[in-house]
């Protein structure tokens, strides 16, 4: 594909962000170009805080992907068109600990000046830098639902990125 990708202002997103990130879905990646993973999500979101643009995203301490967000000083959200939703799928039930799932659902990685990962089918992109992580903690749970998304107390691990760089076709 090698599109080429614009520099927008993070203010400048024209998507319903609720939309983007729960029924579009993301791809979660972090690591460099040599070593990262990716995984399919649909929960986090944006905002401001501390007076920047950000970004969350939360990430179970059993994906492979959480080792590289762990490492990383930076990470990227992936956003694609419908007709990728089968790549968004396999990312989404693979483990890149089993093989080579990029290359599987066909997405071609390219790299940020930066030096994060993003893909090359994307139809946007933000790149962050990691400013705050923190574990989430049942005992803050204030509606008791909550509990039922645990049932292996696997709790995420949500993390803040200062948005960066939004890049778009």
């Amino acid at each position: 594909m090698t599109n080429t990708f614009n520099n927008i202002q993070a203010n400048a997103i024209s998507d319903n962000v609720f939309d983007l990130v729960g029924s579009d879905w993301m791809l979660i990646t972090a690591g460099t170009p040599q070593a990262f993973n990716t995984m399919t999500a649909s929960w986090g979101g944006f905002g401001v805080l501390w007076n920047k643009h950000i970004c969350w995203c939360v990430i179970r301490p059993q994906r492979f992907t959480y080792q590289f967000m762990e490492k990383a000083a930076r990470f990227t959200l992936s956003f694609f068109e419908e007709e990728y939703r089968d790549a968004l799928k396999l990312c989404g039930t693979k483990s890149g600990r089993d093989g080579d799932k990029v290359a599987q659902a066909g997405l071609t990685p390219r790299e940020t000046v930066s030096g994060s990962v993003f893909f090359d089918q994307a139809r946007l992109v933000i790149e962050c830098r990691k400013i705050y992580f923190q574990d989430l903690d049942p005992d803050n749970f204030l509606d008791p639902r909550i509990h039922d998304e645990y049932p292996d107390r696997d709790y995420h691990r949500m993390y803040l990125g200062e948005i960066e760089r939004c890049l778009a076709r």
